[in-house]
């Protein structure tokens, strides 16, 4: 492509959609034509996000003001609630088939049956479902590049899958032997008032949610199960920190045929050394999540545990960024053929 691709962002005014913005604004390819929101339509992105006033940006109007078939969009990001999306994504494909669809919702990650399961009702659209690409780009990379609609991954999700797919897949670790404990900061609940989110109810605090039954699971198995090549159910338990950006997984693994953390962090140096996004730590090193704020970066760690035969991995991303909006621009970057770190080579933010 020559001219710069038209991108829409849907759900704009919150917080994955305007780091989609964030993000397209540093891209060289890229124009934001159209920005969609329900309670702010007809507000300037600057009265909702006071950092973009010096940009000129489109209007936020309702995702109704759009005419998918004359607007001609090249990709759509689609950062809206559950269960809303499968709604807009069929509308808009079945008006615009052309264009492509990176959605950041849970929406389109599992199978028909999966989602049913764990969303307590059907999907609304199940032959789209079928056809969306799971976006995490390092291991699906050749998929993600010829799909119309792309499933962005949760933000939990892949910082645990990052270190682990590669594992299983080599049958390094035992895969009934994974214990995932997670922590994030308060951005990855959204933006939307909740009495639970409020700062007094938050600050100076440390608690575990969705104890045995957190719908991220049902994402885990799947793509687990798919790198072993048989049934895996990790055990897994989020907790919610309360600072602003970053996820940091502390990950307890048990090596297969004597394997030990000093082969599994050579296998996971190995499998990364030409990416551009996640790195590993030198070995006994582990990441901090300050070291990764405002970035597309994954940092890995891995160490030896006292129990032997036993090693503990660790991996930290920013939630918002290569946990959202950073990974769905690089899903953008390929299905529209443009360098995959086009946007996203900023630096963390440190201090």
């Amino acid at each position: 492509m020559t001219d710069k691709a038209k991108i829409a962002v849907l759900g704009a005014s919150g917080y994955t959609g305007s780091e989609c913005a964030r993000l397209l604004l540093c891209h060289p390819n890229v124009t934001i034509a159209a920005l969609t929101a329900d309670r702010r339509a007809g507000q300037e992105m600057r009265d909702v996000f006071p950092q973009f006033a010096p940009y000129k940006l489109p209007r936020l109007v309702p995702i109704e003001a759009l005419d998918w078939a004359q607007e001609q969009f090249d990709l759509v990001f689609c950062a809206l609630p559950h269960a809303t999306t499968q709604k807009v994504v069929k509308d808009l494909l079945s008006r615009a088939p052309g264009t492509k669809v990176v959605d950041l919702s849970a929406d389109f990650r599992l199978t028909p049956e999966a989602y049913a399961r764990w969303y307590g009702h059907e999907h609304a659209a199940p032959e789209l479902q079928k056809e969306a690409v799971y976006g995490l780009v390092e291991i699906y990379r050749d998929q993600i590049k010829s799909a119309r609609l792309v499933a962005n991954p949760g933000c939990y999700t892949s910082c645990a899958q990052l270190p682990l797919v590669p594992l299983l897949r080599a049958r390094a670790i035992d895969p009934d032997e994974i214990v995932i404990d997670a922590k994030s900061g308060m951005t990855g609940a959204g933006r939307s008032a909740k009495e639970a989110m409020l700062f007094s109810e938050v600050s100076e605090g440390f608690n575990a949610y969705g104890v045995g039954h957190h719908r991220h699971m049902a994402e885990l198995d799947q793509e687990f199960s798919k790198a072993a090549g048989r049934e895996v159910v990790a055990s897994f338990t989020p907790h919610l920190v309360p600072m602003n950006r970053g996820i940091l997984s502390t990950i307890y693994v048990r090596g297969n045929n004597g394997q030990v953390a000093e082969e599994l962090h050579a296998l996971l140096t190995k499998f990364y050394a030409e990416e551009q996004f996640v790195h590993v730590l030198p070995p006994g090193e582990v990441p901090h999540t300050r070291h990764v704020r405002g970035s597309n970066m994954t940092l890995i760690g891995v160490v030896a545990d006292r129990i032997p035969g036993r090693a503990i991995v660790c991996s930290a991303l920013d939630n918002l960024v290569k946990g959202a909006s950073g990974q769905a621009v690089q899903n953008m970057n390929l299905v529209l053929g443009y360098p995959e770190a086009a946007g996203l080579q900023q630096v963390a933010l440190f201090p």
